[in-house]
This record gives structure tokens, sequence and C-alpha cells, in this order.
């Protein structure tokens, strides 16, 4: 994408209502007014708050919010250029229940007040395989703490990804820690019961890695 395309999408950004981009010092001196305050003053309702972390363009969020129009939605991500087509998508459509914010996930439990949010996406994330490049691994231990910090009691956690390194890593790490892994497949279009939402809502990059043999991975968890 050309630079004049991403500022154009980044001033778009600027006037589109779904879309909230506050700034790393807003966000770490606790100035952000929605925090703890996500459904009442930005979804006006009271339904339930689900997160996507690493939104990329938005997709998922998107079509999560058309098919589960009793909950919201919140697509995460620090490339707005990225989510914008999300964002627009879901302007044109009225989809009043998803929404999208710009900041660095590994900030998330500075936006959110503890048990404010239900469930939590993360979908295809980058696998950070290098080993210097565990401290950006969306499941590490850190990152778990921050989402059990921000989480209801039983909320769930899902991971679908194409990466059976990040399968394998993530569902080794919540064995070792005793948490609850409800499902857990390798492949999860080869699978039974797996939930409507994982199999019915696919990504462009999904539909590529599918037509290719590519399997995808899919685990449901808890914290104890």
């Amino acid at each position: 994408m050309g630079s004049k395309n991403k500022l154009r999408r980044f001033r778009e950004n600027e006037t589109f209502s779904n879309v909230v981009q506050p700034s790393r010092d807003e966000i770490l001196n606790n100035a952000v007014e929605l925090k703890g305050n996500w459904r009442k003053e930005f979804f006006k309702n009271n339904n339930p708050l689900v997160l996507e972390l690493g939104c990329g363009k938005g997709e998922y969020s998107v079509n999560l919010a058309k098919a589960y129009p009793e909950t919201n939605f919140l697509g995460i991500d620090i490339k707005g250029a990225r989510f914008w087509r999300g964002a627009k998508i879901a302007l044109k459509e009225k989809l009043e229940n998803v929404g999208f914010l710009r900041t660095q996930i590994e900030l998330v439990d500075h936006l959110f007040e503890e048990n404010e949010v239900d469930e939590i996406w993360i979908t295809f994330p980058d696998p950070q395989i290098k080993y210097k490049r565990t401290k950006h691994r969306l499941t590490n231990q850190d990152f778990l703490k921050k989402y059990k910090k921000i989480l209801k009691p039983e909320g769930y956690i899902h991971l679908k990804t194409d990466s059976e390194f990040m399968h394998g890593y993530t569902l080794g790490l919540l064995h070792g820690l005793g948490e609850i892994v409800e499902y857990a497949h390798h492949d999860v279009y080869g699978s039974e019961g797996a939930p409507e939402a994982v199999t019915n809502i696919q990504t462009y990059y999904e539909q590529q890695y599918l037509q290719i043999g590519k399997k995808i991975t899919y685990i449901r968890f808890k914290f104890h």
C-alpha cells in the first residue's frame, strides 16, 4: 500500500464514528474515558463485549457482528490503515455492534476494567517463531495475565491459526499452567463439534490456506 493511500485511510479513520484512536500517553495515564464504559458509552447498550486482538482488515469482527447482533465486537490492531476496510464496511452496512480500536495489544489491560470483557478472539496472529520474538507472541504468559485481568470469570479465549507451531506452543503452555482447555483440534474443518463461529466465518487469507490444503487449528480455553 502506498504512503498516500495510507495517509488517506488514516484521515478517514479520524472521521469514523466506530473507530477509537487514543494516544499511548492517554492510555498509560488512565485518561481513556471509555475504560469501564465501552458498552454504555461506545455501543450504547449493555450487551456482552467481545474483543478480536490483531484484527487485521477487520473481516472477522465484522462477520461476527453480523452473525451475533446481540453482542458487541471490538477489533483491536495498531495498523489503522488495515482495519479501515472493516470500519468502512461496518458503517456502510449500519452495523452498530462492531467498532475498532487502534492500539498496541500489549496495552490492552490499560483500556478495559477488570472483568469488563466477555470473550477474546485471537485470529491468525504472527506466531513469532524466533526465540527473541517470544515476547511478542500473543499467547505468551505475560499476555495471558493481561487477558485474565480484563476477562470476566468463565470468559473464553479463542485462538484460531494456521500455525501448528502457535497451536502447539499455546496448548503446551495452557496445560503447564493448569488452565481449562475446553476444545482443541489441529484441523478444525476435519473435526466434529467445532463452534459455528469458527467454521462459518473465514477471512480472505484463510480461504486461500484452505484452497492449498493447509490445516486451520483452533483452541477454546478459559482460566481456572
